[in-house]
C-alpha cells in the first residue's frame, strides 16, 4: 500500500465519493459478459475517452484482454470527470465514451493513452508488433497492468521486445522520485492491489505468493525520456477501478490508491 501520508491525502480526496460508491455507484457493476465497443476509424472525440487494447492470447494464463472490461473503463472515467478538470467525453446516454481497439485497426492511431490487462497471455504476430511499434513511436501510450510473477513476465517480456527491441529501449523501474509519482497526487510506494475475489478468499494481495510478492512499476522511454509504455507488474490496478462498488472494505483499502495512481499516470503520460 501507498505511505500513510499518502493514503490520507488519497482518502481525504475521495471520502465524499464512499457513499455513492458502495450503494452501488453509476453503473452496476454487474458480473457479466460484454460485447466490445470497437472505435470506428473515423471517430472524434470531444474530451477524453478511454481506450483499451484488443490483443490475442495464448493457452497459457489467466486473464484476456477484456479482464477488467469494461466497468474499469467507465469508473475510471467517471472518477477522472470529478478528481480533475480534464475534459472527459460522455455519449448521448450520460455514459463516458469508452472504446476496445485491436492493435491492427487504424482507430489505434486516435487513442493517445491505451491500457491493457492481463498481458502476461498476450502473443503478437509480427504485423502487429510492427503497428504497435509504430503507436508508441508516433507519440502513442501503453499501460500495461494486471499481471503477476515470473512466468507471465517473461511471456509480456519476450513480447514486448517484438516492438521495441530492449538494447535500445531498455525496461527499467522508474524511481518514486520521478515527476509521475509527484502529480496530483504523491504516491510513495507502488500499491500492490490484488482481484478481489483473492483478497476476500485470502485477506492478502499477492497472487503468486513469493512469486509476486514486490509490486513494481516499470517503463520504456523513447531516447528524449518520454514514457512510451508503462507497466504494473505484480498488481492490478483496475480491479480497484472496476470493483469499487462492489464491497465497502476493498474499496476502502484499495480504491483510493488505485484512482490516484491511476489519475497521475494520465495526466503524466498526456501532458509530457
Amino acid at each position: 500500500m501507498t505511505g500513510l501520508r499518502g493514503r490520507r491525502i488519497v482518502a481525504g480526496v475521495l471520502a465524499g465519493l464512499l457513499l455513492a460508491s458502495v450503494a452501488g455507484a453509476q453503473w452496476g457493476y454487474r458480473r457479466s459478459r460484454y460485447p466490445p465497443r470497437l472505435k470506428p476509424a473515423g471517430a472524434h472525440d470531444n474530451g477524453f475517452s478511454f481506450c483499451r487494447l484488443m490483443y490475442q492470447s495464448g493457452q497459457w494464463g489467466r486473464g484476456r484482454w477484456s479482464t477488467d472490461y469494461p466497468f474499469a473503463d467507465i469508473n475510471f472515467m467517471v472518477r477522472l470527470s470529478e478528481l480533475t478538470s480534464t475534459p472527459v467525453n460522455f455519449d448521448d446516454r450520460g455514459e463516458p465514451s469508452h472504446w476496445v481497439v485491436p492493435i491492427a485497426a487504424d482507430a489505434i492511431f486516435t487513442c493517445p493513452f491505451i491500457v491493457a490487462s492481463a498481458v502476461g497471455t498476450m502473443t503478437l504476430s509480427g504485423e502487429e508488433a510492427a503497428r504497435l511499434r509504430e503507436y508508441l513511436l508516433k507519440g502513442g501510450f501503453l499501460w500495461a497492468d494486471d499481471f503477476w510473477g515470473s512466468v507471465e513476465w517473461e511471456q509480456w517480456v519476450g513480447e514486448i521486445s517484438k516492438v521495441l527491441p530492449p538494447a535500445q529501449y531498455p525496461i527499467v523501474d522508474l524511481p518514486l522520485d520521478h515527476p509521475l509519482f509527484h502529480g496530483q497526487f504523491y504516491i510513495w510506494e507502488i500499491p500492490q492491489i490484488s482481484n478481489i475475489g483473492f483478497w476476500r478468499d485470502t485477506g492478502g494481495t499477492s497472487e503468486r505468493g513469493a512469486d509476486s510478492a514486490e509490486p513494481h512499476f516499470r517503463v520504456i522511454q523513447d531516447p528524449d525520456g518520454r514514457i512510451m509504455v508503462a507497466m504494473t507488474h505484480n498488481t492490478d490496478i483496475q480491479d480497484a477501478w472496476e470493483r469499487e462498488g462492489e464491497d465497502q472494505g476493498f474499496f476502502e483499502a484499495f480504491s483510493p490508491d488505485g484512482y490516484a495512481l491511476g489519475v497521475n499516470v494520465l495526466l503524466h503520460a498526456m501532458t509530457h
